[in-house]
């Protein structure tokens, strides 16, 4: 009986010490238009080790990402998408990555 208990203060005790800054939940713009843009920005977080979730809303451009902190950063993911064609708030896609996104995907991009 002792041990059961042993062990079970054990298993409580080390269960514990992974729990700091682990999760973290973040929300940032990210403009586009359509589903298709949505798929594109949604698989490039995803891409990003230690994200384990991305929703982005079309109507309010604002993309909600999970992720583990210990690996991961938001700046990491805002560079990943930007590479994919989509600007954040803070980063800026290269102009030729942009040109190629499908037409119904151009958005208004924001003023510098």
């Amino acid at each position: 009986m002792k041990f059961r208990t042993l062990v079970l203060l054990a298993t409580l005790f080390l269960g514990t010490l992974n729990l700091p800054a682990q999760g973290k939940t973040e929300k940032f713009k990210v403009y586009g238009n359509c589903g298709m843009c949505e798929n594109r920005i949604e698989k490039a977080a995803k891409s990003i080790d230690g994200v384990s979730m991305a929703d982005w809303d079309k109507s309010t451009e604002m993309l909600e990402v999970s992720f583990n902190s210990g690996k991961t950063n938001v700046d990491a993911i805002q560079r990943a998408i930007v590479k994919v064609g989509h600007d954040t708030k803070k980063y800026k896609a290269d102009d030729k990555t942009y040109e190629g996104l499908p037409g119904c995907c151009k958005y208004e991009r924001p003023e510098e």
